[in-house]
């Protein structure tokens, strides 16, 4: 290849990485190591093919800037986690959202399923929930108080046991993605069947927005942050059925990586799905308008923050890219190529 053809094919990303590493931007560590090995392939065969050019000298530069970025000793961040959340997380998570849309179409298909099982057969929601359940929920309503089963328990202990339960379903999601990904959506599946059951019980009893206005104030978190673990582990799984140009040992640990950094990333949401269903849901007689107030607002958090904020983050990485590297490889004598 000659060595202009060789330029314009990859200087894009060698913009991008000196970027990266010029404003220190804070991107998925796997993404970086990979930018890093693929520069250092560049220089090798610049050195191999157009020795001493100014190819070879830019590519060296680069590479050298990179390997002090990367493999310096340096004390680990104070704000880590913050950094985690804030950059780390949904940079990495833009790259996920295919899966994430794979478990939310799962587990709605299984939604509509549970539905209409429970509009067809009598004894389905007993099956699937239980009959203490059943029989317990429809004496609440005889007594005029559908809701009262988020009245049992103290708030704290309930707080407790549903955060706890919740992060299991959400471990469960995850850990079943070592099974090429189907023991995932088995777990979507069950899920979706259960919640589609649920809420056609209570319409059949003529109590569809009494529920509804009440379990989604917790529900609409946690629900959100299941399929969110399921999405966790359909990338866990991915990386052993898809592992494009790295050996598939590599590929898998990537992915358990990046599905554990999924996984992380919902305990805080899991956390405050338990709080709200400990100490708010249990308040039935709130008036509507709070509760859906309650509601949309959960609902808005989630989508900002797994769908639109890691967009727009990617977005704004581009254009700082694009914006601030006007280097032109072939007249800057400091980069000329």
């Amino acid at each position: 290849m000659r060595e202009a053809a060789f330029v314009k094919q990859n200087k894009d990303k060698w913009l991008e990485f000196e970027n990266i590493l010029s404003n220190k931007t804070q991107i998925d560590p796997d993404l970086l190591s990979d930018l890093y090995i693929e520069v250092t392939d560049h220089l090798s065969y610049a050195k191999t093919f157009y020795a001493h050019s100014n190819t070879e000298r830019y590519l060296n530069q680069l590479a050298s800037k990179a390997h002090q970025s990367i493999y310096k000793t340096k004390k680990e961040q104070k704000n880590r986690i913050l950094s985690f959340f804030k950059t780390e997380f949904p940079t990495l998570f833009y790259q996920h959202h295919r899966e994430l849309l794979v478990a939310f179409l799962t587990f709605s298909l299984f939604v509509v399923v549970g539905a209409f099982s429970a509009a067809s057969e009598d004894d389905f929601v007993r099956s699937f929930l239980g009959d203490g359940y059943v029989n317990m929920t429809m004496e609440n309503i005889e007594k005029g108080d559908p809701m009262a089963v988020y009245k049992q328990q103290g708030e704290f202990h309930m707080f407790l046991g549903i955060t706890l339960n919740n992060i299991k379903v959400a471990l469960l999601a995850f850990g079943y993605g070592i099974l090429l990904g189907v023991g995932t959506l088995y777990i979507m599946m069950q899920n979706g069947i259960m919640l589609g059951s649920f809420q056609y019980f209570f319409y059949d009893q003529g109590l569809l927005w009494e529920s509804a206005r009440t379990i989604w104030i917790h529900g609409t978190i946690e629900i959100s942050v299941i399929i969110i673990a399921g999405c966790a582990g359909l990338v866990m799984g991915n990386g052993m059925l898809f592992t494009g140009t790295l050996p598939r040992l590599e590929a898998f640990k990537r992915g358990v990586i990046n599905g554990l950094k999924i996984l992380m990333s919902t305990i805080p949401f899991f956390i405050i799905a338990g709080f709200l269903e400990g100490f708010v849901t249990r308040h039935t007689e709130m008036p509507d308008w709070l509760a859906i107030v309650i509601i949309s607002g959960s609902l808005a958090l989630i989508l900002f923050y797994y769908v639109i904020y890691p967009i727009q983050l990617n977005r704004k990485l581009k254009q700082t890219t694009t914006s601030k590297n006007t280097i032109n490889l072939t007249q800057n004598p400091t980069h000329k190529l």
